[in-house]
This record gives C-alpha cells, structure tokens and sequence, in this order.
C-alpha cells in the first residue's frame, strides 16, 4: 500500500518542478548581448584612453565592439602576459606596431597587416614592441569565458 502512494508522492513533485520551473525565472539566467547596430569605427584614430583603461596586472587596453553569442571582435592596445586559452580561438589583426610575437613556442617577428591564427590552447603573447604600441583587432570564437586566460609556462 505504501509503495503507490510513494511512487504518486514523486510523480506529484516532478510535476510541481516541471510547472516551476516553466514560471519562476532562473536566479542564473543572462540576457544576451546586446544587438548589432550599424556603426563604423575608425580604429586608427581611436586614442589608448577611447579604448579603455588598463586591465589589471597588464599593460593591454581593450574594447569590445562586436558581441554576438558566437564571437567577440575587440581592439586591443599594449601588452600581455605569455598565456593560453583553453575554450577560445583567437585571431589577430596587427594594425600598429612591431616587434616580437610569441605564438606556440616560437618568438616571430610582427608588423601592421599580419594576420595571427591562435587555436585554442596555443602559448600566445606580444612580448616586445621595437616601434610604438602593438594594437590589433581580436576576433574571439566562440566568446572568451571569465577566466579563460591561463598564465603559460616560459
């Protein structure tokens, strides 16, 4: 006699949480970013400051100005820390700047107008800029997750 009655306790609670779960918003739930709107942006003209401010511990300002569930396209100015992605491909764009470029375990030389492939979980980093500030376009797949940027061995 028991064993019916339990069975129908359960039945009666996953369908209490089926219903819930379809009326009360979820405590985790993100809005999307925002959409696309036409622009045009000069990233030549843009000054360090319209950037943005110094990540911490770096010497990189970063703006995002393309956000899309898929990917994330950003202007970057200055420097970073030899590290890795592990859920994120990166390309890069040299718009200003050269010098040396780490990319897997090898140190190449870089200039305006190269292109940089860096799959996910390649040692990458700008590591001395000869002429001025390295800036580039960062184009991101899929977008870079909070605390996918792991320092890599030297």
């Amino acid at each position: 006699m028991r064993t019916p009655l339990i069975a129908a306790g359960f039945a009666a609670a996953f369908t209490a949480g089926l219903l819930a779960s379809h009326l009360i918003p979820h405590a985790d739930a993100q809005q999307g970013p925002a959409p696309l709107t036409p622009q045009i942006v000069n990233l030549f003209t843009m000054t360090d400051e319209q950037i943005g401010n110094l990540v911490p511990n770096t010497d990189l300002r970063s703006r995002t100005l393309v956000a899309t569930p898929d990917g994330t396209v950003a202007v970057q100015s200055g420097n970073v820390f030899r590290h890795f992605h592990s859920n994120t491909d990166e390309i890069q764009l040299i718009l200003q700047g050269e010098g040396s470029f780490w990319l897997g375990g090898q140190e190449h030389q870089i200039k305006p107008g190269d292109l940089i492939v860096i799959p996910r979980g390649t040692p990458h980093a700008g590591s001395r800029a000869t002429t001025g500030r390295f800036r580039a376009l960062a184009i991101k797949l899929p977008p870079q997750l909070a605390g996918d940027t792991h320092a890599a061995p030297n």
